[in-house]
């Protein structure tokens, strides 16, 4: 079973793709010291969803770096992606109420769950799920109608979350200091790092960042 270690969970985000293969943004994020990588390609179909992770694990899985599928759970199982990441909205929203509620889970698929507030963070934990993400704490354009949930929330999750957590939303180089003030010790960084210059050098500033925070 894979283990949700490591500081920095890192995209290939189709919104920010601008023209380069996932692949290509895959081995660019691997290259730069992601410890994670999530597979996001919102209003996609199936077969799209399938195509671009077909694309990405061979990379993910040469870099020793977990794959984890935004919402298609199954998908993850039949390519063999240790991970999948739902929403509110897919997991309780949908009826379920335990990460083994999601078929693929017996198929050695691990989940992760989006949380926007305690109350929710609290249901996630009773579910079971490898990891939780907590956001967003800043305004992003990735969810432009999501009210930001604030450093408050980051500071919650400190005091109160066991399995590992991921600080989410907004985070960039500017405003990371105050996250990791606030607590957390793992963060997911989407635009940041796909619209840097360059992505290699864009995650091992953020690694370098994180590294420093842990010491």
């Amino acid at each position: 079973m894979t283990r949700p270690d490591g500081s920095l969970y890192t995209f290939v985000d189709t919104a920010y793709l601008r023209g380069r293969s996932a692949g290509d943004v895959a081995r660019q994020l691997c290259d730069g010291g992601s410890d994670w990588v999530q597979l996001r390609a919102k209003g996609a179909s199936r077969d799209e969803v399938r195509s671009l992770a077909g694309q990405v694990l061979p990379v993910t899985r040469a870099a020793g770096v977990p794959l984890v599928i935004n919402d298609f759970p199954d998908i993850a199982a039949e390519l063999g992606a240790p991970f999948c990441h739902l929403g509110q909205e897919d997991f309780f929203d949908a009826g379920r109420l335990r990460a083994g509620d999601v078929p693929a889970t017996a198929r050695g698929v691990q989940l992760g769950l989006s949380t926007h507030a305690p109350e929710q963070a609290l249901r996630a934990l009773r579910a079971g799920p490898a990891y939780i993400a907590i956001g967003p704490v800043f305004a992003t354009g990735t969810k432009p109608t999501a009210a930001p949930v604030t450093l408050d929330y980051v500071r919650w999750a400190r005091d109160h979350v066991t399995i590992p957590w991921f600080a989410i939303g907004g985070i960039h180089l500017g405003n990371l200091d105050q996250v990791l003030q606030a607590g957390a010790r793992r963060v997911c960084v989407v635009s940041a790092i796909l619209n840097a210059p360059r992505i290699v050098e864009a995650c091992q500033e953020f690694k370098k960042r994180l590294a420093s925070a842990l010491h």
